[in-house]
C-alpha cells in the first residue's frame, strides 16, 4: 500500500481535474501534506479521506463554504461524515422515489380520464412548506451555542420539556426529559438517532393533558403555524411555563433592521403581514420579551444568520433551508440574489454596510418570550 498518492493519481481516481485539486489546495480545503521521494507534494491517506468527504458533499450540491464548515467540524470524525452522507443520500433517494411514484399515480389517473384537483397534485408531491425545504436542514440548521444558552437558561429548572414545531431537534436540551411535536414527516425523518421521541401533531391541537410538562418551548416556528395565537395558548395549556423564540414586527420600520429585507427583499414584509404582533403574542400567554442577538458567525443557518457574511445568500443550498425564500417565490428570490451579487462585486454592499464590520452580534428582531 502506498504511503502517499500524487496529485495526478488522485485526480484520476476521483474523477476530477488536477486544476480542481490545485484550487482546493489554494483555498485551504484539502492540502496534500506528504512528499514523494523526489520531493513533490503528495496526498497522505488522511488527505485522501478528507478529499473524499469534500467531493461527496460537493456532489450533493453543497457550496464550498458549507463544505469547509462541514469537513472542518471538530466534533465529526470520518464515521460521522459517512453517516451524515448516507442519511442525505437516502433522503434524496426516498424523495425522488416518492415523486416518481406520485407522478406515476397522476399519469395513471389521467390515462383513465380522471380529474386530478390542484389540491391532489400538491399533496401527491408533498408540497408543504417544510416538506419542500426540509432536505437542506441537516447541513445548515444546527444549534448555535450562544442562542441555545439563552433559550436553555430560560427553561430554568424544568425537567420535562415539550418542544413544539421541533423540526430536526435543534435546541433540544440534552439534560432534560424532552418530548417533541412536529407535523412534517420529512422533518421527523431527519431527526438524529437518539433524539427525543417525536409526536406527529400540530401546535394548535396538542395531544396532551393540561399541565403535562414543566415547560413548552418553540424555536423559530410560530410564523409557520396556521393559528399562532391558538398554538401559543395550547402550549400554555399543556405546560406550566412557555419559552418561545419568535420575531418582532411591532417596531416601526422593523423590515429595515436587516439590510437583506431593506435593500433586496421588500417582499419579506408581506410574508409576515398576517403575523401577530409581539405584544399580542406576549399578552396571549402572559410573557415578557427579551432580544436574542444573532452572532456574526451564527452556526444556525436561519434567515438572519449571515448578516455579516452576505455571499452566503448567493448559495442556493443555504437559501433552501430558509422558509422565507419559498414564501416570496422564485421571481423575487432570483431578483434579490442577482441584485445582491452585483452589489457585492461592485463593492456597493460593503460601502453601504461598513458599520457591520466591527459588530460581533446584531439585534435583527429575534425575541425570546418567557412566562
Amino acid at each position: 500500500m502506498e504511503d502517499h498518492w500524487t496529485v495526478g493519481h488522485v485526480a484520476g481516481l476521483a474523477g476530477v481535474s488536477v486544476r480542481t485539486l490545485h484550487h482546493y489546495d489554494a483555498i485551504g480545503l484539502v492540502r496534500p501534506s506528504a512528499r514523494t521521494a523526489a520531493g513533490y507534494r503528495a496526498y497522505s491517506a488522511g488527505d485522501v479521506e478528507r478529499l473524499r468527504e469534500v467531493l461527496a458533499y460537493r456532489r450533493l450540491g453543497f457550496g464550498l463554504r458549507e463544505v469547509a464548515e462541514l469537513v472542518g467540524d471538530p466534533s465529526a470524525d470520518a464515521v460521522a461524515h459517512l453517516r451524515r452522507l448516507r442519511r442525505l443520500l437516502l433522503e434524496r433517494r426516498d424523495r425522488a422515489d416518492a415523486m416518481v411514484a406520485a407522478i406515476d399515480r397522476e399519469l395513471e389517473a389521467r390515462a383513465k380520464g380522471l380529474k386530478v384537483t390542484p389540491q391532489e397534485q400538491l399533496e401527491m408531491l408533498g408540497a408543504r412548506l417544510y416538506d419542500a425545504i426540509g432536505s437542506a436542514y441537516p447541513a445548515t440548521r444546527r444549534t448555535d451555542p450562544r442562542i441555545a444558552a439563552q433559550i436553555w437558561d430560560a427553561l430554568g429548572d424544568a425537567r420535562t420539556v415539550l418542544n413544539v414545531g421541533a423540526g430536526t431537534g435543534s435546541y433540544e436540551p440534552a439534560d432534560r426529559d424532552v418530548t417533541a411535536v412536529e407535523p412534517s414527516a420529512v422533518m421527523r425523518g431527519q431527526r438524529p438517532v437518539g433524539a427525543a421521541p417525536c409526536v406527529a401533531a400540530a401546535a394548535e391541537s396538542l395531544p396532551f393533558e393540561d399541565h403535562s410538562f414543566d415547560v413548552a418551548m418553540a424555536v423559530s416556528t410560530v410564523h409557520h403555524w396556521k393559528d399562532p395565537i391558538g398554538g401559543l395558548r395550547e402550549m400554555r395549556r399543556v405546560a406550566r411555563r412557555v419559552v418561545v423564540l419568535t420575531f418582532d414586527t411591532d417596531e416601526p420600520g422593523w423590515q429595515d433592521r436587516f439590510w437583506l429585507t431593506r435593500d433586496y427583499l421588500p417582499e419579506f414584509a408581506a410574508v409576515l403581514a398576517g403575523f401577530p404582533s409581539l405584544t399580542g403574542m406576549a399578552d396571549a400567554i402572559g410573557a415578557r420579551a427579551e432580544p436574542v442577538p444573532v452572532p456574526w458567525d451564527c452556526a444556525d443557518g436561519l434567515f438572519e444568520a449571515y448578516w455579516r457574511r452576505p455571499t452566503a445568500y448567493l448559495e442556493d443550498h443555504v437559501r433552501r433551508a430558509m422558509s422565507v425564500w419559498t414564501r416570496v417565490g422564485p421571481e423575487a428570490e432570483q431578483r434579490a440574489v442577482r441584485s445582491l451579487g452585483r452589489d457585492l462585486d461592485s463593492g456597493r454592499w460593503a460601502e453601504r454596510n461598513s458599520d457591520l464590520a466591527d459588530l460581533d452580534a446584531a439585534d435583527l428582531g429575534l425575541r425570546l418570550l418567557t412566562t
